[in-house]
């Protein structure tokens, strides 16, 4: 009798966990390189984490700048389209991957996030903006 219960447990166990859809969004760390061409694509977000000091000694064309630090930080990133691809970088990379997860938890669903941040991507040679 204990053998068929734990054979029924085991089956329950398998059919509500195959029966689970995956509603968790995918990060995908990517190379300043990828992260230019992801800038051509359509329809994507790009966001700079970095505070406005840093964003204003220099951030890469058509970035959108969304404090991390700031106290209206999760406000601010819930105005994003959640089915969109978002790109994000900070500096070295440590404040974009935080950023990523809270957007994983708030059901967006594509995060692109710059492995070594802006300072890789100066240091590669990419182009950049200062104002």
């Amino acid at each position: 009798m204990k053998k068929i219960a734990l054979v029924l447990s085991l089956c329950l166990v398998f059919v509500a966990l195959s029966c689970k859809k995956n509603v968790e969004g995918e990060i995908k760390v990517v190379s300043p390189e990828e992260m230019q061409t992801l800038l051509t694509l359509d329809n994507v977000q790009f966001i700079d984490v970095r505070t406005p000091a840093e964003y204003n000694s220099g951030y890469i064309a058509s970035a959108q700048n969304i404090d991390f630090m700031s106290p209206t930080f999760d406000d601010d990133i819930k105005t994003l389209d959640r089915e969109k691809p978002v790109l994000l970088y900070c500096q070295k990379g440590g404040r974009s991957a935080k950023c990523a997860e809270k957007m994983i938890d708030l059901g967006f669903k594509k995060i692109y996030d710059m492995q070594g941040g802006f300072s890789k991507w100066k240091h590669n040679g990419l182009p950049y903006k200062k104002n």
